[in-house]
């Protein structure tokens, strides 16, 4: 029916079986990922299981490739990058490489930044061969809780996904892997969110993660091109700052 289809895509369920938490007074979604959050805490002692601060659920040791233990807290300050990746995935991998290299660029540009690896390995050993090729931290493989704890925190529902943190631990983009794919020198970091993209092989992924306007222009005329940004823009910035107001995704 239209009602199904409306809730389909307004919780923007990519995948079944799905179970999502809502506060039935303001309408919010509390959980995205349900199924996970009945599977670690089937007593529900942690109900309402509302979202908790990433400096919370990221609590406890660090891993650097070298085998050195960094506490979470040295986080505190950066851009933090919250990578969920497997060495079984050949797009994981592939991302890594490219990742590898911005990640060494925004370090040069003298700009404080981090990235976390939350790894959905099927084994420590293929977690410690993927993880020697990365020159950031690591939450241990062993720390399986955690792992769950961070992918709960942001509902996720595939990797390779890339979630960029400001410094106060907040959500810039949850499209890192598509910001770090279009701009490969790094020089729009951290990546807050454009309200009018031109769309590309790359950032259409963005298709399937709600309601988008997409406006065909002539692509031989540059003027054109430009007339039409200019003409949605404002409209776009409106709907955003619409929905920031509200304290949701737009």
């Amino acid at each position: 029916s239209l009602l199904q289809l409306k809730l389909w895509n307004k919780y923007r369920v990519s995948n079944i079986p799905s179970l999502i938490f809502i506060d039935a007074s303001t309408g919010k979604v509390v959980c995205r990922n349900g199924l996970l959050v009945i599977r670690d805490d089937p007593e529900g002692l942690e109900f309402p299981w509302g979202p908790k601060p990433f400096s919370e659920v990221v609590a406890g040791p660090l891993l650097r490739n070298n085998g050195q233990t960094l506490d979470s807290n040295a986080l505190e300050g950066s851009h933090v990058g919250v990578y969920f990746s497997a060495h079984w995935c050949p797009p994981c991998r592939s991302l890594t490489r490219v990742l590898v290299e911005s990640y060494r660029k925004i370090k040069e540009a003298g700009q404080k930044f981090e990235i976390l690896f939350v790894s959905a390995d099927r084994s420590e050993d293929s977690f410690k061969q993927y993880f020697s090729e990365m020159p950031w931290l690591a939450v241990p493989y062993s720390d399986e809780a955690r792992r769950s704890r961070l992918n709960r925190l942001y509902g996720i529902q595939g990797i390779p996904t890339l979630i960029v943190l400001d410094s106060k631990g907040d959500v810039i983009t949850r499209q890192g892997r598509v910001e770090v794919l279009n701009d490969v020198e790094c020089r729009e970091f951290p990546w807050h969110p454009k309200p009018v993209l031109e769309l590309t092989d790359s950032n259409a992924v963005q298709l399937n993660e709600g309601p988008c306007l997409v406006l065909f222009v002539d692509s031989e005329d540059d003027g054109e091109s430009e007339a039409a940004k200019q003409l949605i823009q404002p409209i776009a910035e409106k709907i955003i700052a619409k929905y920031k107001a509200k304290e949701e995704e737009a």
